[in-house]
């Protein structure tokens, strides 16, 4: 499985693009709109998806610290991210 944020980070409410491989879970590859790439873990959870991006730093060198984003397909058919932790 792989996420795309199109940004350098994840954001209440933005987009993220699921690119679902067939791999089952939990390691997955998460892209940043900035060129940066890191290994994440994802569940299942009903018609959502939870993920625990770890700690990274964005391509300008900012820290941004581990958090845990609920992913749901909204019904412009667009998947978005809501901050669980």
């Amino acid at each position: 499985m792989r996420f795309l944020f199109p940004h350098s980070h994840a954001f209440r409410k933005g987009r993220v693009t699921v690119d679902d491989d067939g791999q089952a879970a939990p390691d997955c590859l998460v892209e940043f709109g900035d060129g940066v790439t890191v290994i994440a873990e994802w569940h299942a959870e009903g018609d959502a998806i939870r993920l625990a991006v770890p700690d990274y730093r964005t391509a300008r060198g900012t820290l941004v610290t581990a958090q845990t984003w609920r992913l749901a397909k909204g019904k412009d058919g667009n998947w978005r991210s809501e901050r669980v932790a």
